[in-house]
């Protein structure tokens, strides 16, 4: 979403693939690669943030809200998710 708000190169997102990325890449299921993918995860979704701040106000902003909308619930699914397991696991 934030390669479409920039209007960004195809393929330019730093992990290579589309849409799915194997976590942990093979062999390399360590606590230095958890807590790369987690900065990871923080400097875009704060990259995000700050595109969305950016056209929020401009007249693009109309036609790509329904896909932010969709960006953020799709982010509270999941954090649902991780709610229901902390429950179960306690």
């Amino acid at each position: 979403m934030r390669r479409q708000i920039e209007r960004g190169k195809r393929g330019s997102f730093v992990l290579k693939g589309s849409n799915f990325f194997a976590r942990p890449e093979k062999g390399k299921a360590t606590e230095a690669a958890w807590h790369a993918d987690l900065a990871l995860l923080e400097s875009e979704h704060r990259a995000l943030e700050a595109a969305i701040r950016r056209v929020l106000g401009t007249p693009r902003a109309k036609k790509l809200l329904p896909r932010l909308y969709g960006v953020a619930f799709h982010d509270i699914y999941h954090a649902g998710q991780i709610r229901l397991l902390r429950r179960l696991m306690s």
